[in-house]
């Protein structure tokens, strides 16, 4: 497979992967993508050469889906990528000094070596060791807004000949950028031209869940790449790090203080943007594949109607598993706290949360990708 740039103009549909933040809850994303690649290569005749950068043109993520959305563009096999991701993970959540812990939970250190390994030191957004076009998100806090950066080489700020090219900026900081998760780890400074920015977690932006985004970024004209729309002209897979809503019925105003509220609505907030992305999605495209996205709307899943905006602009799938009590249960995983496996850093349950993985991963069927798997 060649670069990047070789997928610009590529006649045929265009595939799209995008991939939530969630911190250690990524291995749930991985073993979706290991099954979704092994049934690749058996339904493809490929062999263990076969990854999914072979597969999608565009890769999107935000957080630690950024880390896993660079690494498979780089071309590394999900069944590797785990190993190293297991790896890293339970270093990268080593806690920082007392003293250090107004700033953040965990140290840089660690996650910024882990990142340096995995991507080398002196690797470039512009690479062309990418095999895919990518996209990261992360959040300028300079500026005050949602930073979103693409490979394009046609977009406006990948311009060569302008002297802050996103294409000559440090790939695994850009990583780090939208991986400095508040509390959780120290912002991230990124030198741009003649300037430095502080960056933090994409997360606290609407983009936690980049999908509706990244279709965006394919097809808009003011990004330059404008690839056709129409659900036989584009996939787009949407793996998410399960949901994880605080439901609870016997909460009292009383218990709302100003540190209730400080702890809270971060990850609420959060949980609202990523279904809000969801749900454009299955509104503009054909959704094959989601569950419910409430009591009411349901799982928008209409094989035969148009939507809203006219003719489905893609073929839509939704991975992402409920991992509260019930959700757990119905996936017939046992002896597993859910508290325990929605944090997003509790490394001493990360093979809990992998198994919750492994059995969610059953329902990632070739079926869903339709015409785009054959």
């Amino acid at each position: 497979m060649g670069s990047y740039v070789d997928r610009l103009d590529r006649p045929g549909p265009k595939r799209l992967l995008a991939l939530d933040g969630g911190g250690i809850r990524g291995v749930i994303a991985l073993e979706v993508l290991r099954k979704l690649e092994d049934s690749l290569r058996e339904s493809l005749g490929a062999g263990s050469d076969f990854v999914l950068s072979d597969f999608f043109d565009y890769i999107g993520g935000t957080s630690t889906g950024a880390i896993i959305a660079t690494a498979l563009s780089l071309g590394t096999p999900v069944k590797e990528l785990q190993r190293q991701y297991m790896e890293g993970t339970k270093t990268m959540f080593r806690m920082a000094a007392f003293y250090k812990q107004a700033l953040a939970k965990h140290t840089d250190t660690e996650i910024g070596k882990m990142l340096r390994s995995f991507f080398g030191e002196h690797t470039t957004f512009g690479d062309e060791r990418l095999q895919t076009l990518l996209l990261l998100v992360m959040r300028n806090a300079t500026t005050d807004s949602p930073w979103p950066v693409s490979n394009n080489p046609r977009a406006k700020y990948c311009d060569r000949s302008r002297d802050d090219c996103n294409l000559d900026l440090p790939l695994w900081r850009l990583v780090r950028a939208s991986t400095a998760a508040p509390t959780f780890f120290p912002p991230e400074v990124v030198k741009i031209g003649k300037s430095d920015y502080i960056f933090v977690d994409g997360a606290v932006t609407m983009y936690n869940n980049p999908a509706f985004l990244l279709f965006l970024m394919a097809t808009l004209p003011e990004y330059r790449l404008e690839w056709p729309t129409g659900e036989d002209k584009m996939l787009l897979v949407s793996v998410g790090t399960g949901t994880a809503a605080q439901s609870n019925g016997a909460l009292k105003t009383s218990q709302m203080t100003l540190l209730y509220n400080a702890s809270q609505l971060p990850a609420a907030l959060i949980y609202a943007a990523a279904n809000e992305q969801d749900m454009l999605c299955r509104i503009a495209g054909r959704c094959r594949f989601g569950s419910a996205l409430d009591r009411e709307l349901g799982d928008l899943i209409a094989p035969d109607s148009d939507g809203i905006f006219g003719e489905r602009k893609f073929t839509y799938v939704r991975y992402n598993p409920d991992l509260s009590p019930a959700g757990l249960a119905a996936l017939g995983v046992h002896g597993i706290e859910s508290r325990n496996v929605q944090r997003m850093d509790s490394i001493a349950h990360i093979e809990d949360v992998a198994t919750v993985g492994r059995a969610y991963a059953r329902n990632v069927s070739l079926d869903h990708l339709g015409s785009f798997a054959s």
